[in-house]
């Protein structure tokens, strides 16, 4: 069994990894920390776990966990990460980091997205994006990863097809419509995040300016494209979890729906958690699951193609991801401990 801890677990993404690992057929969960709630049981945070995990949160304190666990998760804010990640790889154990320090291979790109400069700038190029179903091979090889952020996750998929069978020109815009649910926005509360606040409504954020969008731009270029224009825009829906992407490229030759399906088809044939759908995806159908479901539609005149995907933002767009990341780099069934439907409505 491999000894697992969870580092800031009493977050959404930290009870996504918990409730994911107590159900994992080759983990043992042996340590949870949490700065600000330490000494308090797990079940406290996360009632969900009374039965299935009993153990106590404690402070992170590298050189005592580090005897305690092999492989470590860090579900930590972002700007926070960077430290343990360094002192972690350099005690010799594999992590996923799951928040947004180690995405961005450029320290300035950082710098300019977060408003802090990078503390540990030599390792951004040697930790992996974590991205299984395009960086399969190097996550396998990886000491450390970087779990990528929800919206690149449902923006990116549907998208490397694409790019890598040579449908689109390097140069062309790329628009990006997301939604997604309030959970994305944190456990802590915040006047945007209240019930009243979001209920009955759906509003625009941080529009031309959210921190994903230079993952997002970073990574078409990585698949092929040379100087994208990429507009992203992310929506917040009163639903607690969930992300549909809708996602408008033009091609460089006219295709058929039934064409881009069997490309996208034939590009996951081997990806098992992504379904390519006859209609479109709805995030009600991925809840709870580390599916991506994709779709496609045609503009009538042929030159544009219209891709949607769904995913749950906690799971495929955070935990679950990072629990397949973490197969991966152990050498696990890159399934275990993840292949379940979708909760029920």
């Amino acid at each position: 069994m491999l000894r697992v801890a969870v580092v800031g677990a009493t977050g959404y993404a930290g009870g996504e990894l918990l409730r994911l690992l107590c159900q994992h057929p080759k983990v043992q969960l042996t340590a949870v920390t949490s700065e600000h709630a330490a000494g308090e049981s797990i079940e406290k945070r996360h009632p969900s776990l009374k039965g299935f995990l009993s153990l106590a949160l404690e402070p992170l304190e590298v050189k005592a966990l580090s005897a305690r666990a092999d492989f470590f998760f860090l579900a930590l804010p972002h700007r926070t990460a960077q430290t343990p990640m360094a002192a972690l790889l350099g005690a010799g154990k594999k992590v996923v980091d799951l928040s947004a320090d180690f995405r961005l291979q450029d320290p300035l790109t950082y710098e300019k997205w977060y408003q802090a400069s990078h503390s540990e700038p030599g390792l951004l190029k040697q930790v992996v994006y974590g991205l299984p179903e395009v960086y399969s091979a190097w996550i396998a090889e990886a000491q450390g990863v970087a779990n990528p952020g929800c919206y690149p996750t449902g923006a990116l998929l549907p998208l490397f097809p694409l790019i890598k069978n040579g449908l689109v020109s390097p140069n062309e815009t790329i628009l990006i419509d997301s939604k997604s649910g309030v959970s994305g926005a944190g456990r802590s509360p915040s006047p945007t995040s209240h019930f009243t606040e979001v209920n009955e409504g759906v509003e625009a954020y941080n529009v031309g300016v959210h921190r994903h969008l230079p993952e997002i731009v970073q990574e078409v270029i990585r698949g092929g494209m040379t100087s994208p224009r990429v507009i992203f825009t992310p929506h917040l829906l009163p639903m607690n979890r969930g992300i549909l992407t809708t996602i408008y490229i033009r091609l460089n030759r006219s295709l058929s729906r039934g064409e881009i399906l069997s490309v996208l088809s034939s590009h996951y044939a081997k990806s098992p958690f992504i379904r390519i759908l006859d209609g479109s995806p709805n995030p009600k159908n991925v809840r709870g699951s580390n599916f991506c479901d994709i779709g496609a539609y045609i503009h009538p005149d042929g030159g544009w193609a219209i891709l949607l995907s769904a995913i749950d933002n906690l799971v495929k767009g955070a935990a679950g991801q990072a629990v397949q990341n973490m197969n991966l780099m152990m050498g696990f069934p890159e399934t275990a401990g993840l292949m379940s439907p979708g909760l029920c409505p």
